[in-house]
């Protein structure tokens, strides 16, 4: 599977642009989300191949051009609902056929996915983090993804700020649970507040670097951040 698998609408051709048939009870900007929406290649694509999402293709996008994905490990995924990067990493880790393990948890409650845990608990429970612990192999991970965003209020640097806290959170986490060698993907917007965090993961990892899949909208400021090679605790 490839980004190209989202770019033809299944057929081969050129999607039809599709029109909102009312906007009747819908704000201006629940109508633009919503035409959007209709109109994205990933999210037909998502729904043809049997994705929850369309941010499955960001993880798959990543993957195919990092190659950190592998059979056998063991996988952390915070703010998983709906559940498009915890499908993607069950299947490349091999979680079914019980060589990988792969733990989801969020907030918003998701439907379960065959060969992964899945927990409907805020990660920013004082529990979360040794829940989640106690539940992996080993006690450790090969790979911690944050997908986790939250609400957005509409004030851009508060959103930032907001972002940033879940970002922060998440690499405390992760430098917990990483066994040597480890990997981070974490969610992050550009904004300006970021320097202070990049400068720990460099400190603890061999490699930080920014990412951008195709299947993130180019008008998002949305990008994330891909440190490899966990120094250890």
């Amino acid at each position: 599977m490839s980004k190209a698998s989202a770019g033809g609408g299944g057929s081969g051709g050129r999607q039809l642009y599709v029109k909102l048939k009312t906007a009747a009870k819908r704000t201006t900007s629940q109508q633009r989300w919503l035409q959007r929406q209709l109109n994205d290649p990933y999210v037909a694509a998502a729904k043809q191949e049997g994705w929850r999402s369309r941010a499955a293709f960001k993880l798959i996008e990543i993957d195919e051009r990092h190659k950190i994905l592998k059979p056998g490990q063991r996988i952390v995924d915070l703010g998983a609902a709906p559940g498009g990067w915890t499908q993607v990493a069950v299947d490349r880790v091999k979680a079914i056929e019980g060589r990988g393990q792969v733990v989801a948890i969020d907030i918003l409650e998701m439907g379960a996915v065959p060969g992964a845990t899945v927990l409907h608990l805020d990660f920013l429970e004082e529990s979360a983090p040794a829940l989640l612990k106690s539940l992996l192999r080993d006690g450790g991970a090969d790979i911690v993804f944050s997908d986790m965003a939250a609400p957005t209020t509409g004030h851009n640097s508060t959103d930032h700020l907001r972002i940033m806290g879940l970002a922060e959170t998440a690499v405390v986490f992760a430098t917990e649970v990483l066994a040597p060698g480890g990997v981070f993907l974490c969610k992050m917007f550009q904004g300006g507040t970021e320097k202070e965090l990049l400068a720990g993961l460099k400190r603890d990892f061999t490699s930080v670097k920014h990412v951008k899949p195709p299947a993130s909208r180019k008008e998002s400021s949305e990008l994330y951040v891909l440190a490899t090679g966990f120094r250890g605790r």
